[in-house]
């Protein structure tokens, strides 16, 4: 079981990692607006076949949808436009980096917002060192004044704040339905919010052809960023506990930058990679990573755990 939760893992870093090149690639040729359209209509079509062979079905309550359209725009719809309008302007490396942290204003929020996860000296201390690594990476771009590179960074900054503003609603309001019905909703009704304003406003139909290689990273995006990585995630909750599944987390980063680096040629700066340091040290440390090694027993004064 231990070998397979890994292998889950190892495979959903992989399906989400390239998201950012594929991200990067495409939005060459198709608007970002299309971009997400095509991602989730995809994903929801593919969902929504699997769900059905699954014998499931959408919930029919009219409550359960209400929550379902607050998370479908702050979990799907803004972000991903977000990150197809950032991505225009700053590398996929950087854009990976930045997703890393998500789990940041997850916590601080989870603060506020959850009654059962407060924000504890270890934790404080992990998310300032997290910050302080996003303000290394954004520094240099902000010192230069008002720039299309700032607002793309800043856009992939926001998009990871309102990831965690849904993660949080999610625990708060959207427990307890079966495998796949959220994700499955969230992308139905993520099409729905996205597809009116790129109609009018891209007006993809009068577009010339995309080329192959943003046409294959579109497809890409939609059935393995998004369809199968769900049905992993899924698979993988079903066996293995949320702190578990959360270092996929720590992965997706250093996949992010691999690959930008190596197949686009992308050139980071020492700011970028001190900063993707402290920002995955900063999750590592909120996520108690520390507090479970071996050599942490016994340590007495020296715990992290300073308000506990």
């Amino acid at each position: 079981m231990k070998l397979r939760n890994f292998l889950l893992l190892i495979l959903l870093a992989a399906l989400w990692g390239p998201s950012f090149l594929f991200i990067k690639v495409a939005v060459a040729d198709i608007p970002p607006l299309t971009l997400v359209v095509g991602r989730v209509g995809i994903g929801a079509v593919l969902l929504y076949a699997f769900l059905r062979l699954q014998g499931r079905s959408l919930p029919r309550s009219r409550s359960i949808w209400k929550h379902v359209a607050f998370v479908a725009f702050f979990h799907n719809a803004l972000p991903f436009v977000l990150f197809g309008w950032g991505e225009q302007y700053i590398d996929s490396a950087m854009a990976s980096i930045l997703n890393g942290t998500t789990p940041l204003f997850t916590i601080v929020l989870a603060h506020f917002f959850v009654a059962d996860d407060r924000l504890t000296g270890a934790k404080v201390g992990g998310v300032l060192l997290g910050f302080g690594g996003l303000l290394l990476l954004i520094a240099p771009s902000l010192a230069e004044g008002l720039q299309v590179t700032t607002l793309g960074l800043l856009a992939i900054a926001l998009a990871s704040a309102f990831y965690g503003v849904a993660i949080v609603y999610t625990r708060n309001h959207m427990r307890g339905l079966p495998p796949l019905v959220a994700p499955t909703a969230q992308m139905i009704m993520a099409t729905i919010y996205v597809l009116p304003f790129s109609l009018l406003l891209e007006r993809p139909f009068s577009l010339p052809a995309p080329s192959p290689a943003s046409l294959g990273s579109l497809l890409a995006l939609g059935v393995l960023g998004t369809a199968v990585a769900f049905i992993v995630y899924y698979r993988l909750m079903e066996t293995a506990d949320p702190s578990y599944v959360s270092m996929v987390t720590y992965v997706i980063p250093v996949i992010g930058v691999i690959l930008g680096v190596v197949i686009l040629n992308e050139r980071l700066t020492w700011n970028a990679y001190a900063g993707c340091a402290l920002i995955l040290l900063g999750v590592v440390i909120v996520n108690g990573v520390f507090k479970e090694l071996p050599w942490r027993r016994g340590i007495g004064d020296w715990e992290l755990e300073i308000g506990d």
